[in-house]
């Protein structure tokens, strides 16, 4: 397995080896071995799984946890093609305001890790795209809170295409980034990394 260290900070992307044969094919998307080597810890203990299914054009994010709880997630894509965006939204974060995407699909079987404090969004590239995360905490509507994927100063790649992306009302209507911090909205980075650390012990 390949990992890689995305531009926001304790993000990263890792591609498993597959093995194909004339049956099919082998893959395994999480490695503990290769996730520690790379992410310095063990992954968190899982407290729930989602799965979702997106028709093409349909943007999910951003989304980010209240942290405290906050909430670590491993992600892939095992049917159709997403574009899995990290943002870091974690005030006083070395990389505040950057964002990185990752092509998840059910070829290469590309996973990424997002640590606690940042946030998620994905761009659904087919329809039935489905997505499967792990994640560190248990989902509480009251704690989830949502960024907009269409903020101009944060600039995602949301392709134009389509036409107009397919978001939820609660997507529609979210804050920027820059609205969200003056709000004090945000999670900080040291909060952050502190509710992060204690997940491995």
């Amino acid at each position: 397995m390949k990992a890689r260290e995305l531009a926001v900070e304790g993000a990263y992307e890792f591609v498993p080896d597959i093995f194909p044969d004339e049956r099919g094919l082998f893959v395994s998307p999480f490695q503990h071995t290769a996730f520690e080597a790379a992410v310095g810890h063990p992954l968190f203990p899982v407290r729930q799984t989602n799965h979702s299914r997106s028709r093409l054009g349909v943007v999910r994010g951003i989304h980010y946890t209240v942290t405290p709880p906050g909430t670590a997630k491993y992600v892939y894509c095992p049917k159709g093609r997403s574009l899995d965006i990290v943002v870091d939204v974690r005030e006083g974060s070395p990389t505040y305001g950057r964002w990185e995407a990752v092509l998840l699909d059910p070829h290469e079987f590309q996973c990424a890790y997002l640590p606690v404090g940042v946030g998620h969004a994905f761009i659904a590239l087919d329809d039935d795209t489905v997505m499967a995360y792990m994640l560190s905490e248990e989902y509480t509507p009251a704690n989830e809170l949502a960024l907009s994927a269409l903020d101009p100063a944060l600039g995602l790649p949301i392709p134009s295409e389509w036409g107009e992306p397919l978001l939820s009302d609660r997507d529609r209507v979210a804050p920027t980034l820059e609205e969200a911090r003056v709000a004090g909205l945000l999670p900080s980075y040291e909060t952050s990394r502190a509710v992060e650390r204690a997940l491995w012990v």
